[in-house]
């Protein structure tokens, strides 16, 4: 792909965005891909947010559905990611990977293959030390770190229920999965 066609994807990145509001947009292996957010995405992101910030070490701070590019073929926009306060403070439309410390994702009905397959990969590659996913449809947090060439290494999966806790570059981070939304009509599926 070309710097003119880069850019050119950026540009219909930026005008699907505003267009459809209630929408997601990433670059997936070089397309562009919307993906509809329903209540329990923003509502599992707004409880982790709750749950974590207090947590983290003075200099750092959430961000969410910023664009994160990995390479030519993938940008994407973690729902959520702990990265430098001071970078967060400028205010940014996209960040480098590199300063993400934990990056975690929500998934939906049209981003599991994304969430579970692509992104354990191309976030391990960019070098991001910790990957969760939050699943809604299989009442289940993943976990994802020591990130490889293929993908992450390590990987443990805990029903909702419970206290997580996770090991990160910025210290052990704890959040209840009891409370976070399951889709009955799914779950389990």
């Amino acid at each position: 792909m070309t710097i003119s066609d880069l850019d050119r994807l950026h540009s219909q990145l930026s005008r699907l965005e505003d267009q459809f509001p209630g929408y997601t947009t990433e670059i997936v292996e070089g397309n562009i891909v919307m993906s509809p957010v329903r209540p329990y995405h923003l509502e599992t992101i707004v409880a982790l947010w709750t749950a974590l910030k207090p947590q983290l070490p003075d200099g750092l701070a959430l961000m969410g559905d910023v664009s994160v590019p990995i390479d030519e073929e993938f940008e994407f926009c973690p729902d959520l990611a702990v990265i430098p306060a001071a970078e967060k403070d400028k205010n940014l439309t996209q960040y480098s990977p590199e300063l993400i410390d934990f990056a975690a994702e929500v998934v939906s009905p049209t981003s599991v293959r994304n969430d579970y397959e692509v992104k354990n990969v191309q976030y391990a590659r960019a070098g991001i030390p910790v990957y969760l996913i939050f699943d809604p449809y299989q009442a289940h947090c993943v976990t994802m770190w020591n990130p490889g060439p293929d993908g992450y290494r390590g990987r443990d999966t805990f029903p909702y229920g419970g206290t997580v806790s996770v090991e990160t570059p910025v210290g052990k981070l704890s959040f209840d999965t009891a409370v976070l939304p399951v889709d009955r009509g799914t779950a389990g599926r």
